[in-house]
């Protein structure tokens, strides 16, 4: 048997075992996922309220006269509002600041906590 059929031959032997193996962390990744994800969506909800704070005041700046980047008009005030919040929901889902990580550990911690 040459090299290149030894090793097809182990990888073969091993596969099933790999993949059971992968399967149970799969598995169990997802449970843990399932059961945080409430937190998770609480955090990140937690961390777009902070960032549409904080581009509210960066928008703030900009005024609304027609050279403003929504170009100005009475309803330029209601929508911006709307599309800051929508800004800062998008940030917080592809990573933010980080606040979000950083708060669902901390109440994952206190639930884990709370049930010993």
């Amino acid at each position: 048997m040459d090299a290149g059929g030894l090793t097809m031959g182990v990888l073969a032997d091993t596969t099933p075992q790999l993949s059971m193996r992968a399967q149970n962390m799969i598995a169990r990744d997802k449970a843990a996922n399932s059961d945080h994800s409430g937190a998770r969506k609480a955090a990140e909800e937690f961390e777009a309220v902070f960032l549409t704070t904080m581009l509210e005041g960066m928008f703030a700046g900009l005024g609304t006269d027609t050279d403003s980047p929504f170009g100005g008009g009475s309803g330029e005030q209601t929508y911006r509002s709307l599309l800051t919040a929508e800004y800062a929901k998008e940030i917080a889902k592809t990573g933010g600041l980080g606040i979000a990580d950083q708060v669902t550990r901390e109440m994952i911690a206190v639930q884990e906590a709370s049930k010993r």
